[in-house]
């Protein structure tokens, strides 16, 4: 669903791909300036001209890096905020569609929370995790590109150890992706849970539920933070394999 949205918008995506390559390009643009600038500086026959020269250049890499990352962050921002608005419309609509035994299994309260949290996420991946995603990614290729230019036999031997890099982080992230999944979850059911019981808290409290419904309240913030507890482990031993690693 979230993929059938964002293609809707070929010239967005185009914009925001071009963006993505000239910020990636200027990237690695900006550590082969510095070579020129060492190699110039501290060679043999270093020209203050040629160096005033090289700065210039350095300079203009990092106006057009500046622009196009902003470019770069509009067109993502606006796809993540128009698919977002997309996926509500087709969620509302197929709820609309829908017979009334649904909403006696399933609570339209967390429904409700469900369209509000859970498409939060998907603009949150859709508008910057994806990005950063490619942007690392094209930074890496041209990255790699570059270092084998540069020194192909140490390249290679980096590019030997980076399976063992990966390895883990595939391992933690597809943990991780369970836990925020049933993390979210959790999140939905405290949202349910309040709204439940406000709505109905002249019943709660003319029979004078109010302990026990306190009682279950900490039940389920307890059963969150918990989740909440698991998934940060998760992230945390990520976090130090990678960094030793």
């Amino acid at each position: 669903m979230v993929f059938g949205a964002a293609v809707q918008y070929p010239r967005q995506i185009g914009l925001a791909l071009l963006a993505l390559v000239i910020t990636s390009a200027a990237t690695l643009a900006i550590p082969w300036r510095f070579k020129v600038i060492i190699d110039e500086a501290f060679g043999g026959t270093a020209n203050a001209e040629q160096i005033g020269q090289a700065f210039q250049y350095l300079l203009m890499i990092v106006v057009i890096l500046g622009i196009g990352t902003a470019l770069r962050f509009y067109f993502v921002s606006w796809l993540g905020e128009r698919v977002v608005a997309d996926i509500r419309l087709k969620v509302q609509e197929n709820l609309l569609r829908l017979s009334p035994g649904f909403y006696e299994v399933n609570s339209p309260k967390e429904i409700s929370s469900r369209m509000t949290s859970d498409t939060a996420i998907i603009e949150n991946v859709v508008g910057t995790t994806i990005s950063v995603a490619l942007r690392n990614s094209l930074t890496a290729i041209g990255g790699i590109g570059l270092l084998l230019y540069l020194a192909p036999s140490l390249t290679l031997g980096l590019l030997i150890g980076i399976p063992l890099v990966i390895a883990p982080i595939v391992y933690f992230g597809r943990k991780i992706r369970t836990v925020s999944r049933t993390s979210q979850d959790r999140i939905a059911d405290v949202g349910a849970y309040v709204t439940e019981v406000l709505s109905a808290m002249k019943i709660v409290q003319s029979f004078g539920q109010e302990r026990r419904e306190s009682a279950r309240f900490a039940s389920v913030v307890e059963e969150t933070f918990a989740t909440a507890r698991r998934r940060i482990v998760l992230r945390a031993a990520m976090t130090s394999i990678v960094i030793l690693l």
